[in-house]
């Protein structure tokens, strides 16, 4: 997987917990996209007293001490501009807390993050009749790409999960597009808020992309629903977890694995 850094060349908020930051700079000349709307970079942060700094090398910074190794944080791709050699990535940013929450909360004009990527699996599929995008703020960025990539007129549901109302962000406009905002702090179970925000939509004709991604737990539930209730196939799905709560990143992918196995059996 390719190596290589950005420079911030824009910091943009786009709600109170979510910043656009677009990079630029030479430190971008190997970059090169992926056919995926979920495209993802693994963004390398630095901790605070490493005797290294961007650019570094991946294998010499992984022998320091433990405390001092980059921590690896993987990031949708928004947006590539091959025209400008620019790169936007939207980071959520919840709080000064967190190593990739931090750096994004403080990220000023000719900073610079390195990365290694990109990859990614998923692009809505051009012949299906209509589309389904449910997610967090973690999967917006995703939603948002795979948008743009798909056809006018088709049909095209979107449940968006964010804290409130002033979380939401805007999205690419299309004619036949029905989009449901769901907002945590006004539920008792966000994932039941879900669930009954997709059993309302209008549910496409025909066949039906869907895309699900965000946290394990809500994740999860909208499965069995979609699954049980609606009829989707995971070969016309993409489901899987970003994250999970009460879960570092780190504890997080010790236990993804065994977690995804069960989560198969659900159904």
């Amino acid at each position: 997987m390719t190596t290589m850094y950005g420079t911030v060349a824009e910091t943009d908020w786009l709600s109170p917990a979510m910043v656009r930051i677009v990079f630029d700079g030479a430190g971008l000349d190997e970059f090169v996209p992926t056919e995926f709307t979920d495209q993802y970079v693994n963004a390398l942060f630095v901790p605070e007293g490493a005797p290294y700094s961007v650019p570094f090398d991946v294998d010499a910074a992984r022998e320091s001490d433990p405390g001092l190794r980059p921590r690896g944080r993987r990031y949708t791709v928004r947006s590539w501009d091959a025209d400008q050699r620019r790169l936007a990535i939207d980071f959520v940013a919840h709080g000064d807390v967190g190593f990739a929450g931090r750096w994004a909360q403080r990220a000023r004009v000719g900073d610079r993050l390195q990365m290694a990527g990109p990859s990614g699996g998923y692009r809505p599929d051009p012949t299906a009749d209509g589309y389904v995008f449910v997610g967090d703020e973690s999967a917006l960025p995703a939603i948002a790409a795979s948008l743009d990539a798909v056809r006018p007129g088709v049909s095209c549901t979107i449940v968006a999960l964010v804290d409130s109302p002033d979380h939401e962000i805007a999205l690419p406009a299309l004619d036949d597009c029905d989009v449901r905002w769901c907002h945590r702090n006004a539920a008792a179970d966000s994932a039941t808020m879900l669930i009954d925000a997709v059993g309302a939509a209008d549910w496409p004709d025909g066949s039906v992309d869907v895309f699900v991604h965000g946290e394990a737990h809500e994740v999860r539930s909208v499965r069995r629903f979609l699954l049980a209730e609606r009829g989707v196939s995971n070969e016309d799905a993409s489901i899987s977890p970003y994250w999970r709560r009460e879960h570092t990143e780190e504890a997080w992918r010790a236990v993804k694995r065994d977690w995804l196995m069960e989560q198969a059996a659900d159904l």
